[in-house]
């Protein structure tokens, strides 16, 4: 299978351009060149930057040229440190991943569409002459299966316009249900060379974000372990209705363990190589609620199949937003689990 070279092993910088208070305090302070130096000292090859449009876009759809110019110095410190780049438009005008973000209409849009487009014709000639260690990734984690076909309509427009100003830069595109894996096969074919096909990976949900406020129907006192048996696993989704893929059915296996990355993996890999393009998996983690034991043993099998099957990943995620590595709550197991990345 085609390889995302020079994106084999990153994580992401979530909370400081994106999902975050948007002042200039919190900017400054949040992430700072330390930071990168650790990262490459880590020996990792690229992070990956969300991103929400108000950084870079007023709500009129206007330039931020301030915004633009945090994105240049992040450009140039990942040069310093020998990092690439994957800038991940985390949020746009009429869409997010997070209904509480309050965004809608994109998708029906044409306004908030061209909106879109000249976003990333913008980010494509300011960024796209940095196409050896930049990459693109056009939007985060569209959520419904109703949007499929509306998404690769304008996920190819996006790319085209991008196309007559960075010929060569490298665009990630992503499918539904929050880059599932199993959205995979619903992209359309890879207009060229320099597309990548995206998926996030945090299953079982169920483990990965046990205790979540956020997922609808998840208590927050609830905790499961992993490995599991697969039946408990269904009883308890079951249980409290939780409005999440059924993992055990897509993978073809009966218990939550190594099976799941490498057989899900295995289709994925197998598809990529059918349409010669690379995979990319741009978001995987546990939250900091999961015991020390479980979580390294998570990591460990997942390791193994982004290994085996040669997928690139950017881990989710470096600091806070519950599932910080750098967060004291990891302190035990933190230069195990940076082994992992």
């Amino acid at each position: 299978m085609k390889q995302f070279k020079g994106y084999q092993r990153g994580i992401n910088l979530g909370g400081w351009f994106s999902q975050c208070v948007h002042t200039a305090k919190h900017y400054d302070s949040f992430i700072t060149e330390p930071d990168f130096q650790r990262i490459a000292g880590w020996g990792l090859d690229h992070v990956r930057l969300p991103i929400d449009y108000d950084l870079i876009q007023t709500e009129d759809g206007q330039l931020c040229e301030e915004g633009f110019q945090r994105l240049q110095k992040v450009v140039d410190l990942c040069g310093r440190y020998q990092l690439n780049l994957i800038l991940d438009l985390h949020k746009t005008a009429g869409f997010s991943f997070d209904a509480g973000e309050k965004e809608a209409g994109f998708f029906d849009s044409a306004a908030m569409q061209e909106r879109f487009y000249r976003l990333w014709e913008e980010m494509a000639r300011r960024f796209g002459k940095y196409a050896d260690r930049v990459s693109f990734e056009l939007l985060n984690e569209v959520t419904d299966k109703d949007f499929a076909e509306k998404w690769n309509e304008i996920a190819d427009t996006c790319i085209r316009r991008i196309r007559a100003i960075a010929p060569s830069v490298n665009i990630l595109v992503g499918g539904y249900w929050n880059n599932a894996i199993v959205a995979l096969p619903d992209l359309r074919m890879p207009q060229d060379e320099h597309i990548i096909y995206n998926f996030h990976f945090y299953e079982p949900l169920m483990f990965t974000h046990q205790g979540a406020h956020w997922i609808e129907g998840m208590p927050v006192d609830f905790r499961v372990d992993y490995p599991g048996n697969g039946q408990e696993y269904l009883r308890l989704h079951e249980e409290m209705k939780l409005p999440v893929l059924n993992i055990f059915e897509a993978s073809g296996t009966s218990d939550a363990d190594a099976k799941i990355f490498d057989n899900l993996f295995a289709k994925a890999a197998a598809l990529a190589e059918e349409r010669g393009v690379a995979l990319y998996c741009g978001e995987y983690g546990v939250i900091e609620l999961a015991s020390d034991e479980t979580t390294l043993q998570w990591y460990t099998d997942i390791h193994s199949a982004f290994e085996k099957y040669g997928i690139g990943r950017a881990a989710w995620t470096y600091r806070r937003l519950n599932f910080g590595i750098t967060d004291e709550g990891r302190a035990a197991i933190a230069d195990r689990l940076i082994e992992l990345l």
